[in-house]
């Protein structure tokens, strides 16, 4: 419960009308109650208000709040960066309980930080480090030698293999798999696989084999601020480490291969996957069901829509879109042009009548 004046303190916004007022949660405008602060950050939700009861609501700039008849508002400048401070106040979490469940299984040589709580039945493994504030979920799986930072947040089912390095405020929703072995695999000699890329279609006469198994002998590091969304899986590196960079977040079902380095402030969208090697740069950000081919660089600052496909280096910067990924405004032109075929084809067969009479 607060009241009017706390959220909007925490938020540096303005407020008018009774600040003592308190509310409980927050609901859309037309299902919110008397105890509940509206969210109507655009004109577009005013008449949505009168079909609800609120007496306090979040409202745009300059909103007539009096004319609505609210009691109370509180003025958002940035309405989605206000409700991601209002969310985060009146969050009521998962009801997790204090302390370390009797339950759970912890090494003796594991390191547990002051007011971490541990959820039932979860496994924290030998000289695992977890910081202080942190809380594990239940089930959650802590493998041999990880390091986690200070005010960790690991919803149910988190597993996090041997020799993982994260960094403060990490958190991961339910069933998120971190530092599984890598898909890599080779064949004691050439395979069609190998020659298809060599030559962009044909595998020449190639014997069929069997594959032999690369181990994954690199771990997998995590800056701080990073979260990862509900059953996203990362591979351990083959040698060097798999890196995530400070401030990213993965949507669900999100998979980034072995050996990837993705910078700081990436936003990788659900069921995006990234093959191994690849390099993500700073800021980038790539829509659902993205997918990059292994050892490739995406520059800074590049934005991927829904569903591209890249198979070749992009530049920073770039916006780009399509499979195989070209540059936004040139997939536009493609696309227009591609539903004009059947008129063409249509226009081209006249053409060839009129040419032949």
């Amino acid at each position: 419960m607060f009241t009017i004046r706390e959220i909007a303190n925490a938020l540096g916004a303005e407020a008018a009308g009774a600040l003592d007022l308190t509310v409980t949660h927050a609901a859309e405008p037309q299902d919110a109650k008397p105890d509940a602060l509206a969210m109507a950050m655009a004109p577009k939700y005013a008449d949505a208000l009168a079909l609800g009861s609120a007496r306090a609501a979040l409202l745009w700039d300059g909103a007539d709040w009096q004319g609505m008849g609210l009691e109370a508002a509180i003025f958002a400048t940035r309405p989605r960066l206000a409700m991601g401070g209002v969310t985060r106040m009146l969050d009521p979490g998962q009801g997790e309980q204090p302390g370390i469940h009797p339950s759970a299984v912890i090494d003796p040589t594991a390191q547990i930080g002051a007011d971490v709580s541990i959820g039932p039945l979860c496994v924290v493994g030998p000289n695992a480090r977890i910081g202080e504030g942190s809380l594990i979920g239940a089930h959650c799986f802590i493998g041999a030698d990880v390091t986690i930072g200070a005010q960790a947040h690991l919803r149910e089912m988190v597993s996090i293999g041997a020799r993982v390095t994260i960094g403060d405020r990490f958190r991961a929703q339910p069933g998120a798999r971190i530092a599984s072995d890598g898909f890599s695999y080779v064949t004691p000699e050439t395979s069609g696989v190998e020659n298809a890329r060599k030559t962009l279609g044909d595998q020449g006469e190639t014997d069929a084999q069997s594959w032999v198994r690369i181990h994954s002998l690199g771990a997998v590091r995590i800056g701080n601020d990073v979260e990862i969304g509900a059953n996203c899986t990362i591979d351990n590196g083959t040698i060097r480490d798999t890196v995530i960079g400070n401030g990213t977040k993965l949507d669900n079902q999100v998979h980034i291969g072995h050996n990837c380095r993705i910078g700081n402030d990436c936003l990788l969208c659900g069921q995006t996957g990234l093959s191994g090697s690849v390099d993500i740069g700073n800021n980038v950000v790539l829509g659902g069901q993205c997918g990059v081919a292994d050892n490739l660089f995406v520059g800074d600052r590049v934005i991927a829509g829904g569903g591209t496909k890249i198979l070749s280096n992009v530049p920073a910067g770039r916006v780009m879109m399509g499979y195989p990924a070209v540059k936004m405004d040139t997939h536009t032109e493609i696309y227009k042009a591609q539903r004009r075929l059947p008129r063409l084809m249509r226009e081209l067969d006249a053409l060839k009548k009129a040419v032949f009479k």
